[in-house]
């Protein structure tokens, strides 16, 4: 049975078992528990140099006896998706230990129309999911071995396959015993990205960039996936991870559209960074943020 490896460790964070578990736990440590206990939570995908410390607010919020499984949803930098993947692998290494795929939900998923099986190419070289597994490990380190991961590549999905894959998702956010890990960086700004929105009533770049992403973010807060689609439309803010958060936002809009008593949940952004400040256009930046779900 095949065993996804760590592709990236030694590169985008430490391949060594003890400094990687001492860096998680020093980020974990700078982090309030401002909103927990997690249901789902955001954060980044980038090396953890970039984006480490931030994703740490996100991760503070997970309370590990809560959790029996955790989803992990991950959008496809590389390879082209019309809809969404699970592993064809048994196992994810980390430096810290081993995470097992949940086969039974793997299973159930497939059996869906929409979902394929990455190959193990696809998942090795895909980031998105991989940055997350070192954190997932530290946080559940007291339950290791008592609890499984589904790992989901999320596509380049229009609007009514986003809103499908929530309603599919919907069932397992319903279930208490599921975290829900989405995988997002926010805006990619400078020229290497093909995208330098500016608005000059800011007198830095940067402060235009904090701005933009910060709509995105209030409507993300808000729980509107129609209004955070529509955002998406008229700033084409590059969000990697827009695709997941919108299933994300479907899939708590189908649990509010199928209460009967109707449900209380808040979503809380904790963090903002910016892997630089961009003062002016020859630079660049990637923009991080680090949220928090709860159901009360």
């Amino acid at each position: 049975m095949a065993v996804r490896s760590a592709y990236h460790a030694g590169s985008w964070y430490s391949n060594s078992g003890s400094k990687l578990g001492s860096e998680l736990e020093g980020w974990l440590n700078a982090a309030d528990t401002h909103h927990r206990p997690a249901r789902a939570i955001i954060a980044p995908h980038a090396g953890y140099s970039y984006s480490g410390a931030c994703g740490g607010h996100a991760y503070k919020q997970v309370v590990p006896a809560n959790v029996d499984r955790v989803f992990i949803l991950g959008p496809s930098h590389h390879a082209y998706l019309p809809g969404c993947a699970v592993t064809g692998c048994v196992k994810y290494k980390t430096p810290l230990y081993d995470l097992e795929v949940d086969q039974n939900i793997n299973q159930e998923l497939l059996n869906m129309e929409g979902f394929g099986t990455m190959t193990q190419r696809v998942d090795e070289e895909e980031h998105s999911i991989e940055m997350h597994l070192p954190y997932i490990a530290k946080v559940m380190e007291s339950k290791r071995g008592q609890f499984t991961i589904v790992p989901v590549l999320v596509g380049s999905l229009k609007g009514d396959k986003e809103e499908k894959f929530g309603r599919i998702f919907s069932k397992y956010l319903a279930d208490p015993r599921n975290l829900f890990v989405i995988s997002s960086d926010f805006c990619h700004w400078g020229r290497r990205f093909s995208y330098q929105h500016y608005n000059k009533s800011f007198s830095r770049i940067y402060e235009s960039i904090e701005a933009l992403d910060r709509q995105g973010m209030d409507l993300i807060e808000k729980l509107d996936p129609h209004g955070f689609r529509s955002y998406l439309q008229k700033y084409e803010n590059t969000i990697c991870g827009r695709h997941p958060i919108a299933v994300l936002l479907h899939a708590v809009a189908a649990l509010r559209s199928g209460a009967r008593n109707g449900l209380n949940l808040e979503m809380k952004f904790l963090k903002y960074a910016q892997s630089n400040q961009v003062k002016d256009m020859q630079d660049s930046s990637v923009s991080y943020g680090s949220a928090s779900l709860v159901f009360s």
